[in-house]
């Protein structure tokens, strides 16, 4: 992302507090802007914003919104909502469009095209620092040293890969700390995963010929690789070296199944993205498929919040802009619509990416195959995602008759805590709505409180929830941020329930139906039991669609709490008193432990002893002694 340095923020009259709305605010500002290009917010009157947008010259975009007429029915809405704005200033066009695309997915403004879920991908590393390279998957910031290869759809189609990679090039997956203390091979090496150059079954220069070999594949030079393989398997089966030709078939074999497990495979496209949307009853879906080293690397679907009228450019341009703030775009973008401002667009991604980058929409040929592929993907996908939002609209006005709610929730937030009698205690929160999971709301809680008893579930829930609706409180106090929930799932009877709505009444919080989901005297599923506070027990009739539905709700509460239960004693379990010395990360605490075998052998180690370790300086080794012996 390019940084912005705008020359100016200002706001003026139509401020919040001004009676003017609409079309007579915005027009307020005219006389106080220029053509320079630059970023505005439109606001309602408590302030929120309403939409950011970008513009070549401020005063003519915002002289269109003073008009009237001529305006789509969300952006009509949006005017006559808007009761000020602000404007940022910048030294290009290009600069305002990375700046909008911040502010976008930052302050996330009703009226914008938002892209949702936008997590980052896995890639294949491999790594360089180390005399024999390790292959491994690797996701986030790229800091390590070596060669990365992606991005890959999913884990699933990284773990594929290398996994026949693994097959085919015979390259170590073990850590580093692993290779240099192995005696014996491993389990790789037995199934033929792995050439073994920890215990030197192969040498150096041979290990980086292999290594070249899964460089090159990487690469797209399969055909070569493959040609120079079965020759090789050729003049070993003639030496009657049966061994080497038997080994050299199986790795033949392994890389055509990493390219039929590839699918499509584009011999003219060797490093692309493609980039499809498909529109239908107000929503979108957004396809995106990898094409690197002419291999299909798979594909992902999106479903960006559209506002319900946005139209295609629009959609697919503020996409892309977010899309690629995290990642390199690649050397070709194939769009199935064309966007507004392409140029904008390849000035930007060429910034970004160091190099050029090229929009195209397709009108013939290979290329044009490959987007009416991804089209018909996105096609297919978002009408299978309107199926199951029509699914979860029903459930959701099942819910409502069920527990006499005045209208179908837009949002479930279901509670649940973990622990080993008190130990590690954790609460956690799940969300659920129209959509389905909105996973990015999940909350973990630790348990702090001191004065709990072990195990004491009444007393974790009371402190989850007030630490949960004291933050909505005191962050949305109005509750217009779409962030308080209609409907309390608690797991447990009538104890959790009068303990959550103790915690309400002393909050000052009302107006949220909170129900309890305990288990039945035999403690099975389907014979659940709900408290609602005012009403005795009751079940829902077995096999009843909304009883399957409160299920799942509950169970995805307890699977995320175990889980962030397990993380946190794995944690703990994994920790020793080396943690707590300053400046001893991870790279250190294998070194010490490599030298002494354990925390407790560096804690009784002498100065002189643990100046001898690698990677430990004088003055460090003098702070690690400190650390064990001067702390009385």
């Amino acid at each position: 992302m390019i940084e912005s340095e705008p020359k100016t923020e200002f706001e003026e009259e139509g401020s919040a507090k001004s009676p003017l709305r609409g079309h007579a605010v915005i027009r307020a500002y005219l006389d106080q802007l220029d053509t320079s290009p630059g970023v505005y917010r439109m606001l309602d009157a408590n302030g929120g914003v309403l939409y950011v947008g970008k513009a070549r010259q401020l005063r003519n975009r915002v002289q269109s919104y003073a008009r009237p007429g001529g305006h789509s029915v969300r952006i009509g809405r949006m005017i006559s909502a808007t009761a000020s704005m602000m404007f940022l200033t910048t030294r290009t066009e290009t600069e305002a469009l990375l700046l909008e695309q911040n502010l976008i997915k930052q302050l996330k403004p009703r009226y914008n095209v938002l892209l949702r879920d936008d997590k980052s991908f896995p890639s294949i590393l491999v790594t360089t620092e180390h005399g024999f390279p390790q292959i491994k998957k690797h996701r986030g910031a790229r800091r390590e040293k070596g060669r990365y290869f992606g991005p890959f759809a999913d884990n699933g189609a990284v773990n594929r890969t290398l996994a026949q990679l693994q097959r085919v090039f015979l390259l170590r997956d073990c850590s580093d700390a692993e290779f240099e203390g192995r005696t014996r091979a491993c389990l790789q090496y037995q199934i033929k995963r792995c050439s073994g150059p920890c215990v030197g079954h192969i040498s150096a220069d041979d290990y980086g010929a292999l290594v070249q070999e899964g460089l090159g594949f990487l690469e797209g030079k399969s055909s070569d690789i493959q040609q120079r393989l079965a020759k090789e398997m050729r003049a070993a089966s003639e030496d009657m070296a049966y061994e080497r030709a038997g080994a050299l078939r199986d790795r033949l074999a392994a890389m055509a199944q990493v390219q039929v497990s590839q699918g499509v495979n584009p011999a003219g496209v060797a490093q692309a993205d493609i980039i499809a949307l498909h529109q239908e009853g107000g929503q979108a879906c957004v396809q995106v498929f990898f094409i690197r080293a002419n291999q299909n690397w798979g594909n992902r679907a999106y479903y960006p919040r559209t506002g319900g009228s946005a139209d295609a450019a629009e959609i697919l341009e503020a996409f892309m802009v977010q899309f690629y703030d995290n990642k390199p775009p690649p050397p070709l973008i194939l769009l199935s619509e064309p966007v507004e401002r392409p140029d904008l667009l390849q000035e930007a991604f060429g910034a970004k990416a160091g190099r050029k980058v090229a929009l195209l929409v397709p009108k013939r040929g290979e290329k044009k195959l490959l987007v009416e592929n991804a089209l018909r993907n996105a096609r297919e996908a978002l009408g299978r995602k309107l199926s199951e939002t029509a699914s979860q609209a029903r459930l959701l006005e099942g819910l409502a008759k069920a527990f006499d709610l005045p209208a179908p929730p837009q949002r479930i937030e279901v509670y649940d805590n973990s622990h080993i009698q008190g130990a590690y205690a954790v609460g956690a929160m799940v969300v659920a709505g129209p959509e389905g999971w909105v996973k990015s709301s999940y909350r973990k809680f630790n348990i702090k409180g001191k004065d709990l008893t072990p195990g004491d579930d009444f007393g974790m829930m009371k402190e989850v929830l007030t630490r949960r609706f004291s933050r909505l409180v005191k962050e949305d106090p109005d509750r217009s941020k779409g962030l308080w929930p209609d409907l309390l799932l608690i797991d447990g009877g009538a104890g959790q329930l009068s303990a959550v709505r103790a915690v309400m009444q002393a909050l000052g919080v009302e107006g949220i139906a909170i129900v309890g989901v305990a288990k039945g005297v035999e403690r099975d599923a389907g014979k659940e039991e709900f408290y609602i506070s005012g009403k005795r027990p009751f079940a829902l009739p077995h096999g009843d669609p909304v009883l399957y539905f409160v299920q799942r709700l509950r169970d995805e509460a307890h699977r995320f709490a175990i889980g962030t239960h397990r993380a946190k004693r794995a944690k703990a379990i994994g920790a020793t008193p080396l943690d707590g010395v300053t400046g001893v990360g991870a790279a250190r605490k294998r070194a010490l432990l490599a030298h002494f075998g354990s925390a407790k052998a560096v804690s009784n180690a002498d100065l002189a002893d643990l100046k001898m370790v690698e990677g430990i300086s004088d003055k460090m080794a003098e702070t690690i002694y400190a650390f064990f012996h001067e702390r009385g």
